[in-house]
C-alpha cells in the first residue's frame, strides 16, 4: 500500500527551534511554493519492510508549460548523476515539463510520466518532441531501488497533487528513503524574500538531500563535535543532492545559471563537499509571468525583460540562506526509518544538536 505523511504529523522545523539562518527574511510559508504560481506534490510509496522511495513533483505554474515555457539553468556542481533533461535546457534556456525528483533507478520512468503528461494537454495534439526534466538521488540503503517500484501512474499522482501552500517536508515524495550526513535525510524547502529596493523578488528552494560531509548547523561543527570524524578520512562523504531553485525575478538563462551556482554554497555552508561519488545539481528557473516563451509566435524576434548583472547579488545571497536552510530542515522534519534488510537510518539527534547551538549561543 501507498501512505502519506500528515503535516500535522511533521516533525518541528529548524525555525520552530529559534534557529534562524542568514539575514534575508523568510517568505511566508519559507517553502519555494512563497513564489507565486508554484506548486508541489509528492506520492510517497513505503510498502512492506522494503520499499522506501517516491517521487517529488515541481510545477511552475498551473498553465500548459510546454506552450508557456519558462526560462531555466542546470548547474552541474558535481555530476555523478543521472539527471534527464539537462542538455536541451542547457542549449535553449528554458523549461517546458513539471520538474520530477525520484530514485536513481526510476528516472526512466519519470521521463516517460512527463512525456505522457505533455501529450495529453490539450493544445499538445502536434506535439512530437518532449524535453522532460528528471533529477534522482540513490535510495538504495532502505529502499529495494532494484525492484524499481516506481511507476508511471506514481509520478502522474505526484503531479495531480501539486498544489500551493505548505509543502511536506522529511520522509516525503522523493525523500522517503533519502540519509543526509549519516541522518535520515528527505525533502526540505526554504524561502527569501529581498527587499523592495533590491526588488522585493521571492527565492524559493526545494532540497532533496541524500548526501555526506561534516554537518554544520548556524556554524556550529555539529558533526564534528559527534565525533563524525576521522584522522583515516572515514566518514559519510558521498551520495546526492537535488536543488530546486525557483524565482520570480525576471532572469535569463544565463542569469539563473548564476543563481544556481550559489546554491552550491548554501550546500557547503551545512557542510556539503560535492564529493567524488555525489551526484549535486541545481535547476533554477524564473516564474515571471512576463518571461514566459510561448512555443509559436508569429514574432521571429523574442524580447523578454532581465534583470541587470548588477542587481543580482541580493538574489545570489537569497539563494545561498534558502538552499542552506532547505537541507537543514530536511533534517530536522525527517523521522528514523526501518527499511531495506533491516536496515535503519536514525533521525537527526535533535536533543544533543540544540544543546550544541544553544552552547554556542546560537539559541536561548
Amino acid at each position: 500500500m501507498t501512505l502519506f505523511f500528515s503535516l500535522s504529523a511533521q516533525e518541528k522545523r529548524l525555525r520552530d527551534y529559534g534557529i534562524e539562518i542568514g539575514v534575508v527574511k523568510t517568505g511566508l510559508l519559507n517553502a519555494i511554493t512563497d513564489v507565486p504560481g508554484v506548486m508541489v506534490g509528492h506520492q510517497t510509496l513505503i510498502k512492506g519492510d522494503s520499499i522506501r522511495t517516491g517521487v517529488t513533483a515541481i510545477i511552475p505554474h498551473s498553465g500548459n508549460l510546454f506552450q508557456q515555457k519558462v526560462p531555466a539553468a542546470i548547474y552541474l556542481g558535481n555530476g555523478f548523476g543521472k539527471l534527464a533533461g539537462y542538455s536541451q535546457v542547457k542549449e535553449l534556456g528554458n523549461l517546458e515539463t513539471p520538474i520530477v525528483l525520484t530514485n536513481t533507478l526510476s528516472v526512466a520512468t519519470g521521463v516517460n510520466a512527463l512525456v505522457s503528461h505533455t501529450l495529453l494537454l490539450p493544445e499538445n495534439e502536434k506535439v512530437r518532441s518532449v524535453n522532460a526534466v528528471v533529477g534522482e538521488t540513490n535510495d538504495g540503503y532502505l529502499n529495494d531501488i532494484r525492484g524499481r517500484h516506481v511507476t508511471e501512474k506514481d509520478i502522474l499522482q505526484a503531479i495531480k497533487n501539486a498544489k500551493p501552500g505548505k509543502v511536506e517536508e522529511g520522509n516525503v515524495g522523493a525523500g522517503t528513503g533519502t540519509i543526509c550526513f549519516g541522518f535520515k535525510g528527505g525533502i526540505g524547502t526554504s524561502s527569501r524574500v529581498v527587499p523592495k529596493n533590491a526588488g522585493g523578488y521571492t527565492v524559493g528552494v526545494l532540497a532533496q538531500t541524500n548526501f555526506g560531509g561534516m554537518l554544520k548547523i548556524a556554524s556550529v561543527d555539529v558533526g564534528k563535535q559527534m565525533g563524525h570524524y576521522s584522522d583515516n578520512f572515514k566518514y559519510a562523504t558521498d551520495g546526492s543532492c537535488m536543488m530546486v531553485v525557483f524565482t520570480n525575478a525576471p532572469l535569463d538563462s544565463r542569469n539563473l545559471e548564476r543563481l544556481a551556482k550559489r546554491a552550491m554554497l548554501g550546500l557547503a555552508r551545512t557542510g556539503g563537499i560535492a564529493s567524488n561519488g555525489s551526484g549535486d545539481y541545481v535547476i533554477a528557473v524564473s516564474t515571471a509571468k512576463e518571461c514566459r516563451i510561448p512555443y509559436n509566435s508569429d514574432n521571429a524576434v523574442q524580447t523578454l525583460p532581465s534583470l541587470r548583472n548588477s542587481a543580482m547579488t541580493p538574489l545570489f545571497l537569497a539563494t545561498i540562506e534558502a538552499t542552506e536552510e532547505a537541507i537543514l530542515n530536511s533534517l530536522f522534519a525527517a523521522q528514523t526509518m526501518t527499511g531495506r534488510n533491516g536496515h535503519e537510518i536514525k533521525a537527526l539527534p535533535k536533543k544533543q544538536v540544540l544543546e550544541m547551538l544553544k552552547a554556542a549561543g546560537k539559541i536561548r
